[in-house]
């Protein structure tokens, strides 16, 4: 039997109001599109990759280290947007699964490739599926750059929002709360019906794209990961991600003989 095709598509873009420029930020020698690229790439699973861009400096940026990268359209809403762009050009089959890594992302680890694709392998029913994880930092809790979810009882997301979700009323009582990770996975075929989507009202008053899916009827399945995943918007984000590779390497690194 015929398994489907998997790829990854990373959306990047250049500008960004808290973050200019942020894909080619320098980490440890490398541009930080570099690192995403090349974790990608460490997943069995993924026989084809490439970032999708609408500017020419990161497009340069990703050929001059041997990746591979499409231009599209500066206009798209999102990176789902740009992602459907992309792969309109690719030999991929309506149940073929397209994997969104963000390009912010520089650490994810890439069994998380695996965890994100499990749903719609197990489902065929499923048009697009997302990672989530535990908070274990207080601080993101009420943070609005760590998006917090509320799942049913059947794993799918009932919603996400900057906001602390769910709301504790009651003295005495615990949740625990999820925070999103920008990785998710779609059907070939729903990538055309959610770019062909209006935009949603939630979408636009929380600034989160995967609002536009559940506004409209479709269903997300979460899975929950056990890694996290620093994503990096602001410069202190930067300089936290550079330390842990530091440290990683560190702990790599052969002891002196």
């Amino acid at each position: 039997m015929n398994r489907e095709k998997i790829v990854c598509i990373i959306p990047s873009r250049y500008s960004s109001s808290r973050f200019e420029g942020k894909p080619l930020a320098d980490l440890l020698g490398k541009p930080m599109i570099q690192h995403v690229y090349e974790r990608v790439l460490r997943s069995p699973l993924v026989t084809y990759a490439a970032v999708a861009t609408d500017d020419a400096r990161i497009f340069a940026a990703v050929e001059r280290f041997g990746g591979r990268a499409i231009m599209t359209s500066p206009r798209h809403r999102s990176g789902t947007d740009r992602i459907a762009e992309a792969v309109s050009g690719l030999d991929l089959a309506g149940g073929d699964i397209v994997v969104n890594i963000q390009g912010d992302q520089p650490l994810f680890e890439p069994v998380q490739v695996d965890q994100v694709v499990a749903p719609l392998q197990a489902d065929p029913a499923v048009p697009m599926s997302t990672l989530i994880y535990r908070i274990v930092r207080e601080e993101e809790i009420s943070h609005p750059n760590a998006v917090k979810v509320a799942v049913d009882a059947q794993g799918f997301a009932l919603y996400f929002s900057r906001a602390t979700i769910p709301y504790v009323r009651d003295a005495g009582l615990h949740a625990d709360y999820y925070k999103h990770h920008g990785i998710y996975a779609y059907r070939r075929s729903f990538l055309d019906t959610f770019a062909g989507l209006p935009g949603g009202t939630l979408e636009k008053l929380e600034a989160l794209e995967q609002l536009r899916a559940l506004e409209f009827g479709y269903r997300i399945k979460v899975a929950v990961t056990e890694f996290d995943s620093v994503e990096v918007d602001t410069q202190q984000e930067l300089a936290r991600v550079r330390d842990i590779l530091v440290r990683l390497q560190s702990d790599t690194a052969p002891a002196n003989s």
